[in-house]
This record gives C-alpha cells, structure tokens and sequence, in this order.
C-alpha cells in the first residue's frame, strides 16, 4: 500500500496530515500480513508522482513485478497523468470497475477486474463522517475509533 504525500492533481483538494493516513492504514491493515505499507513517497515528500516513486522501486527491486490498482473512474484520466507513456513500462495498471453501467474505455493498456459492485467511495465515507452518520461495515472499526479519536473528517 502506497500512501501520496501531497496529490498531484490539478484541483487541489484539502487532505488530512501524511502521519494520520499511515496511522489509519496500519490500523486497517494489522490482520492482513501479506500486505505492507511502502513510505517511499511520504519519505521523499513534495507532489507524489507516480512515474517517480515506480522508477525508484523498480530501480531498486528489478525482480518484482508491479501492478497499480485504480478505481475505473480513474481510467479517463491517465493520459493526463505525469509521464503516463513511460510509466506503462514500469507498471501494470489495473481498473476495478465501480459500477455496472460504467464502460471502461482507454488506449492504455489496462487490465479491468470484475468485483462485486459496492457503491461506495472514500468520498462517500468522508461524507458520511463529516454529516455524523458511521459509515460501521464500511472500515474497520479500529479505524474509525481512530477518525473519531482524533476529529478526522468532521
């Protein structure tokens, strides 16, 4: 898991400090030992490029073969990403698709994954917290002790 420290959208969007974002994902995290959390971006900060942080890990790591999840919401946007021709030889992109009507189209090669259909989003979680309603099934409640903790969202 690959926390950003600072997104490098064009529409800046207020986010919460990089400590409590990796505080909460080590607290979803904690039953699930296979997977790990990489700081290299929080570490490195300034805007969190992905084509920067996948040439410093596959520099490091040449034996590893890397696959970057994304929402399919996103699928319409990666030409717009920093250096995304360039990132496709360092990376697989997979889309998980976030609804059923939604016909994923690109000219980058991405491979789309068929999961159970959720409609749910972070966004719609913040919503939820923010407007005082728990979001109880939808994070561990660990994590949502923590939001709740620490005024997070609200």
């Amino acid at each position: 898991m690959l926390p950003e420290n600072e997104p490098p959208h064009v529409d800046a969007k207020e986010t919460i400090a990089a400590h409590h974002r990796v505080n909460m994902l080590t607290l979803a995290l904690a039953n699930y030992p296979n997977l790990t959390i990489n700081l290299s971006e929080i570490e490195r900060g300034g805007k969190s490029f992905t084509f920067d942080t996948m040439t410093q890990l596959t520099t490091q790591h040449p034996e590893n073969e890397y696959f970057f999840i994304i929402g399919g919401d996103m699928v319409d946007y990666l030409e717009k990403w920093y250096k995304i021709d360039a990132l496709m030889n360092l990376v697989t992109f997979v889309a998980v698709r976030r609804d059923q009507s939604s016909e994923l189209k690109t000219s980058y090669p991405v491979q789309i994954v068929d999961l159970p259909i959720l409609s749910t989003s972070s966004s719609y979680i913040r919503d939820c917290i923010a407007t005082d309603i728990a979001p109880n099934f939808l994070l561990p409640a660990e994590v949502l002790a923590y939001i709740n903790q620490h005024g997070i969202y609200q």
